[in-house]
């Protein structure tokens, strides 16, 4: 029995930063059973802790942000820790009181690298392993002159994620008259998430700048986004699903999205007036023909269920929409600003819409890289 700390779950306001908890759980439960894993998360709230509880009722939660002498034990007991995935090294500080504590190996799965200072590279010289989930980001790595033995592709771990609440699914799409395959999803999403605004701080004159860029673009991107929806209701008897991966876009979708569609259509569009957690999410999309989104990780969450899915790229995320095309999938990705319109994104969902034989063969393939790219950084 080897013990593993897993640090991991940085936020609850996006099911994206959820799904990495229970995808490299799922991960490590099929291909490590003999692995004893303790989570050490930064929040588990909005109902995460009980959903991970329910999926995996042997797993240990450590809150050792408010546990200190619990946290001391975990040094101790445990043989590795292991940072998931995330937008960077999320957790570098911790990673590096691990190191200089116990002198224990560590391991990095599955992040975004935008930049690499001193004190990064020597904390990266010195793991046991660093899986890149985007190819762009190995590449920072490997030309920064980084000397751990182990570095690689590795996929974001919610490519693994294996939670359905087809209960709550089934009831939310009954009472919108929404039928499996009769209908696709759209997430919304500004260019900077509204942190300041999510957590309630004071606005620094850093999320000043970041909402003056994201009030420049919204109109012009989700006016793109309306239009392929447009393009799919008027060649299609596909409905049209507006969702949330963040919080804050449950009201976005509705602004953005839902008010601007056309009277005529109005019947067959529909709004989640609610955020969500990644089970039911996952069983909707299971449940939908297509998904097109601005977020990165609700076509993950797609993927995983066989559901092809479009990924909008707005210039101002970071290098991890290009999993994408790493894992073959450069037709449905779209860099939003090289879009003249949104009949491109359109036309290209009414494509896989009308041609789900030929979507579910490439997902298959895609899968099976995937899942030997994810099994292969822990042989």
């Amino acid at each position: 029995m080897k013990n593993i700390l897993l640090r991991s779950s940085w936020q609850s306001v996006n099911i994206g930063d959820i799904g990495h908890t229970p995808g490299i759980l799922a991960l490590l439960e099929r291909i490590k059973p003999d692995w004893h894993i303790t989570l050490w998360p930064d929040d588990v709230g909005n109902g995460v802790e009980a959903m991970l509880r329910k999926r995996f009722p042997s797993l240990d939660i450590l809150h050792g942000n408010s546990d200190p002498e619990a946290l001391k034990r975990a040094f101790e007991e445990n043989d590795m820790m292991l940072h998931g995935s995330g937008p960077s090294v999320v957790q570098a500080r911790d990673l590096q009181t691990w190191k200089e504590r116990t002198g224990k190996p560590y391991f990095i799965y599955g992040v975004t690298i935008s930049s690499i200072d001193e004190q990064l590279k020597s904390l990266l010289d010195t793991a046991t392993g660093i899986y890149c989930r985007d190819t762009i980001s190995l590449e920072l790595l490997r030309n920064s002159g980084v000397i751990c033995p182990r570095t690689g592709f590795g996929p974001d771990a919610t490519f693994a994620i294996d939670l359905h609440d087809d209960t709550a699914a089934d009831g939310f799409l009954k009472r919108h008259k929404l039928k499996p395959g009769g209908f696709s999803c759209f997430i919304p999403r500004l260019r900077y998430t509204p942190y300041h605004e999510i957590t309630g701080r004071v606005a620094t004159e850093e999320d000043l700048r970041r909402v003056a860029v994201s009030n420049e673009y919204r109109e012009a991107d989700h006016a793109k986004q309306l239009e392929a929806m447009i393009d799919v209701l008027d060649n299609s008897d596909q409905n049209i699903l507006i969702c949330p991966e963040m919080t804050y876009q449950v009201e976005l979708g509705r602004t953005m999205l839902y008010e601007r569609v056309p009277d005529k259509y109005r019947s067959r569009v529909h709004w989640r007036n609610s955020y969500w957690t990644p089970d039911e999410a996952a069983a909707v999309y299971a449940r939908a023909a297509c998904v097109v989104s601005f977020e990165m990780h609700s076509p993950i969450i797609a993927f995983a269920n066989r559901t092809p899915a479009m990924y909008l790229r707005q210039p101002t995320d970071t290098s991890k929409g290009q999993m994408w095309r790493d894992i073959g999938l450069e037709d449905w990705i779209f860099e939003i600003d090289e879009c003249p319109d949104g009949h491109v994104i359109g036309n290209r969902a009414l494509d896989i819409i009308n041609n789900q034989d030929a979507a579910a063969a490439l997902l298959e393939d895609s899968a099976t890289f995937v899942k030997k790219a994810m099994e292969s950084a822990f042989e």
